[in-house]
């Protein structure tokens, strides 16, 4: 009788294990007020987005939290939190009018952006996620974002396996979520070249092309830092040290401005057809380079068809330059972040000479 007792308990203790892990699989909480935004953005491991234009981008989530744009590039920090944010925020305004929903979902189909994400999952998640065993990846919602409302104060949302799409925004938020989901892998990737303190500095590299005498290299000496002419080899016995400081101190979170989507073609066959005007090399203790080749802008290239002088100081972009980045990227960076960076050897010793 025991015996029996005994089998009759455990199966029904199978039983409940069996149920609470099922729940736990398929269970989604799915309230009006709830559905479609994700409660615990912290646990997202991927996003792959993609629209009609064959573009797509997958964001994935490294170890230490830092995301990766197609698992090749660091992504803009500020804007995937962006957009964990909106997943978290957003919640749902109203059901699109019945008259209405043919040709939204019409429209979606044909412009909208498609959104998967993945977070980790666990098969037994017991007590209010105090027992959390055996973690998977899992596909947690599929859908699609559509065209801003009228107001421009929500976005038109449609989810798979759905009847009809939804108003969502952000409540308290004045603007629409469109924008918040791009997929040109551009708009993701980091603006970062470098973020070194001067701790982490082993040298700095200045090459001016066409003034030789005036390329330099600042090395770490122990718990200092040298400078070298390089044309010459020579170590210089006293320099500024207040502009030398400047320079060591602006490897902090050092940003381009922006990818250099279209270059115009003048400026493909005038600018970037000549040596750059600057080469600037930063390496730091663990041996990590990174190179920045720059070349002037113009303000207008499509004056330099007409203009007999392109050397006139006024057919420059006063604001910003071209660079050259790792010889992968072509960017633009903006002269008063560079300032204290592009200077020439004599800037250093003393002398009211800049490069620019």
């Amino acid at each position: 009788m025991k015996k029996r007792n005994l089998i009759i308990i455990g199966i029904v203790a199978v039983i409940g294990i069996a149920t609470l892990i099922i729940a736990n699989i398929g269970g989604k909480d799915a309230t009006f007020d709830q559905d479609y935004h994700i409660a615990d953005p912290e646990t997202i491991t991927k996003i792959f987005l993609a629209d009609k234009e064959n573009n797509s981008i997958l964001l994935t989530r490294n170890e230490d939290s830092t995301w990766m744009v197609d698992e090749t590039y660091p992504a803009s920090q500020p804007l995937v939190d962006m957009l964990l944010e909106t997943m978290n925020k957003m919640r749902i305004r109203s059901q699109v009018n019945k008259a209405a929903v043919a040709n939204i979902i019409k429209d979606i189909a044909a412009n909208g952006t498609k959104v998967e994400v993945y977070q980790t999952r666990y098969f037994i998640n017991w007590f209010k996620g105090k027992l959390k065993l055996f973690p998977h990846e899992k596909l947690t919602a599929t859908y699609f974002v559509g065209r801003e409302t009228q107001d421009q104060m929500a976005s038109y949302f449609f989810r798979e396996g759905d009847k009809y799409p939804f108003i969502i925004h952000i409540p308290g938020f004045r603007g629409n979520l469109t924008p918040r989901f791009p997929t040109d892998p551009l708009a993701w990737r980091s603006h970062s070249i470098v973020d070194w303190d001067v701790r982490h500095i082993q040298s700095i590299e200045m090459q001016i092309t066409d003034s030789p005498e005036q390329s330099f290299i600042v090395r770490r000496k122990g718990d200092t830092f040298e400078m070298e002419l390089t044309a010459t080899h020579q170590v210089v016995p006293q320099f500024d040290t207040m502009r030398m400081a400047q320079l060591l101190s602006s490897f902090t979170q050092l940003n381009f401005d922006e990818f250099a989507k279209a270059v115009p073609q003048v400026e493909l066959d005038t600018t970037f057809s000549k040596a750059p005007r600057t080469i600037l090399t930063i390496t730091d203790i663990n041996g990590n380079k990174r190179q920045l080749k720059t070349y002037l802008k113009y303000s207008n290239p499509n004056d330099l068809k007409s203009m007999p002088d392109t050397a006139m100081y006024s057919v420059f972009d006063l604001n910003r330059l071209y660079a050259i980045l790792d010889d992968k990227d072509t960017v633009l960076i903006q002269y008063y972040v560079f300032d204290n960076i592009l200077q020439p050897a004599s800037f250093f010793l003393g002398e009211d000479v800049s490069l620019y």
